[in-house]
């Protein structure tokens, strides 16, 4: 890589810390950037420095009122703020997408690599459950609503034409990827900070999850199954809008902590029987960071879980059990089949498991991945796909 000094990275958006932010992270520290751009930046100055200090350039949505709070209003101008980044002085483009960062204009001689955590969720796969959840199914609103993410999925289809390499954060994605864009994609696990979880073999009397709360992420889901578990203890760690509904219906025996520390979450999560998981993830980094504390996880099984938990019923060395219907009755099923096997889960088979997503394999394949692109890409530009991901 030393005879590449111009790549860049495009980000969606820098408000708040989360698991793409983590991402970044991890893609700078591998491979330097001389640019970082997104449509707006807000990061605070403790989140800023854990990309170096580095600053985004961003579009004229910076400048637009309230964008930091109410950001999903200036959807149907986001194509545009997107296209509006001038990276014609870069080599190398790096998209982090999980809805419009692959978007950016690019010339001919530009090599774009696109890391997709996901295709537009909530213009493809939850389409319909989106516009129920925001009350967007019928009227007028409902109208406009399904006129707006139809032109977002034609612009979202034709962009994928600017992505020389699409990087997938699971092989569920993958297959998103393909189903979306008709595109291939090479798999490359997001990093998963598994070092800073020590392996607790003494398990306390708690089941546990962590989480930010927010209604896809089902959290009441696994607060329901409890209610009908009176005897088994929940410890929910994390904070967000469902938070006040969640305390409104909470039975006794089920914990609410709000935001916590690292170490309490670490503390926790390392001594809970096992971690309860009910979201339908296209990855899901909460779950291997339990397991790297030995920790057991009972996960439904749809989407990233089915790559990051070995099932108890059907794979050796097993981490933890996957529950096939996201309803509460199916997860009291799956918490009472663990309770009668889980001395078949060993905390260190777990922990060993979870290492296979560690960073340092991220750092490693992602700079590997780069290095090769550009290799290939200098001599013949059309078969970077074809070189770059598996038969």
């Amino acid at each position: 890589m030393s005879t590449l000094d111009r790549l860049v990275y495009v980000h969606e958006w820098l408000t708040e810390w989360g698991g793409s932010e983590d991402v970044l992270r991890a893609m700078l520290q591998s491979v330097p950037s001389s640019g970082l751009y997104a449509t707006i930046d807000f990061l605070s100055d403790a989140h800023r420095a854990r990309l170096g200090g580095l600053r985004a350039r961003t579009t004229f949505l910076q400048r637009f009122p309230f964008v930091r709070e109410h950001f999903w209003k200036y959807l149907p101008i986001t194509p545009l703020a997107v296209e509006s980044l001038d990276l014609s002085e870069a080599q190398v483009i790096v998209s982090g997408s999980h809805a419009f960062a692959k978007g950016v204009l690019t010339t001919a001689n530009q090599l774009h690599l696109s890391y997709v955590h996901s295709p537009m969720r909530w213009a493809w796969d939850l389409h319909h459950e989106y516009l129920r959840d925001y009350r967007l199914d019928r009227g007028f609103k409902s109208v406009l609503a399904r006129y707006l993410f139809h032109r977002l999925r034609q612009w979202d289809r034709q962009t994928a034409n600017n992505v020389d390499l699409f990087l997938a954060n699971s092989h569920h994605v993958r297959q998103r990827i393909w189903r979306t864009y008709r595109r291939p994609a090479r798999v490359l696990y997001p990093p998963v900070r598994t070092a800073r979880f020590q392996l607790q073999t003494t398990r306390e009397d708690h089941y546990v999850t962590v989480s930010r709360l927010v209604s896809y992420k089902r959290v009441d889901l696994i607060v329901e199954a409890f209610r009908n578990l009176p005897n088994k203890k929940l410890v929910v760690i994390g904070d967000g809008p469902e938070l006040p509904r969640l305390r409104a219906n909470c039975p006794p025996n089920v914990e609410l902590m709000g935001f916590q520390s690292d170490e309490v979450v670490q503390r926790t999560m390392g001594s809970a029987r096992a971690f309860v998981f009910a979201a339908h993830e296209d990855f899901g980094i909460s779950p291997v960071e339990a397991q790297a504390c030995g920790t057991p996880v009972i996960a439904y099984g749809v989407g990233g879980a089915t790559e990051t938990v070995r099932d108890l019923r059907s794979q050796p060395q097993p981490t933890g059990l996957l529950f096939p219907q996201q309803t509460p009755a199916s997860l009291v099923e799956a918490i009472e089949a663990f309770e009668a096997s889980s001395s078949r889960i060993d905390p260190h088979d777990c922990h060993a498991w979870a290492q296979r997503f560690g960073e340092e394999r991220f750092t490693e394949a992602f700079s590997a991945i780069v290095a090769q692109a550009w290799d290939v890409w200098q001599r013949t530009p059309r078969d970077v796909e074809a070189r770059l991901i598996e038969p």
